[in-house]
């Protein structure tokens, strides 16, 4: 029987585990100077001209040095991931799985508008801002400190973000996490209620994904 860390990780549900699993170890990799940043980070040239297409990957798993600013994103984010993904995506890894793919391709193709090398903070959002909306009325204690409704929690973690990095700029990705985050609830929450839009390959994982996941 799995006990301490071992039995925490098995309550993760796995998309969520895995992300996690892969964010630390990708930071530990950079920590003992196993790799060092400049080859992870994502650039059109570097992924496509100097064929290194792994950077497609790996600049979402790179929250940065072990600091302050790397253990708040990845609480926030490994709180609020698997949140929705035990509630809204229960039995659904395939659909979960989908919303974090089709947002990382909006995200690289975002991202040099905005001059992002790593895109883990931007993506960690998408969770967050979409479990704020589908859980509007529920309270949020943010430190203890204060109260504010959900719908608010994406804001106050961007400010706080703004607060221990000391610039705006690094709080930018956050902010566009939460707008890519806006894009996908509207098209899976409102679109096909108010727009009577329907379902479709951006809103439903395709039967091959979801026979790999084991949800067909």
């Amino acid at each position: 029987m799995p006990v301490g860390i071992e039995a925490w990780l098995t309550q993760i549900p796995p998309i969520t585990r895995a992300w996690l699993a892969l964010s630390v170890a990708t930071s530990l990799a950079v920590q003992c100077q196993l790799v060092t940043p400049l080859q992870l980070y994502f650039s059109f040239k570097s992924a496509f001209t100097n064929v290194q297409p792994w950077r497609m990957a790996t600049t979402f798993f790179y929250f940065g040095s072990i600091s302050l600013d790397f253990v708040f994103h990845l609480f926030f984010f490994m709180r609020y991931s698997r949140m929705l993904e035990e509630s809204s995506f229960a039995n659904r890894k395939a659909d979960y799985f989908w919303l974090l793919l089709l947002s990382s391709v909006m995200l690289l193709a975002m991202s040099p508008l905005f001059n992002l090398p790593f895109l883990s903070s931007s993506l960690a959002f998408v969770p967050i801002y979409m479990w704020s909306r589908r859980h509007p009325s529920t309270p949020i204690s943010l430190f203890g400190l204060f109260t504010i409704s959900a719908p608010y929690l994406p804001l106050a973690l961007v400010i706080f973000s703004w607060v221990i990095s000391g610039t705006w700029k690094a709080a930018a990705g956050d902010l566009i996490g939460c707008a890519v985050g806006h894009i996908g609830w509207f098209l899976r929450d409102v679109w096909p209620r108010e727009m009577v839009g329907g379902y479709s390959l951006l809103t439903e994982a395709p039967d091959g994904l979801r026979r790999l996941f084991g949800d067909l």
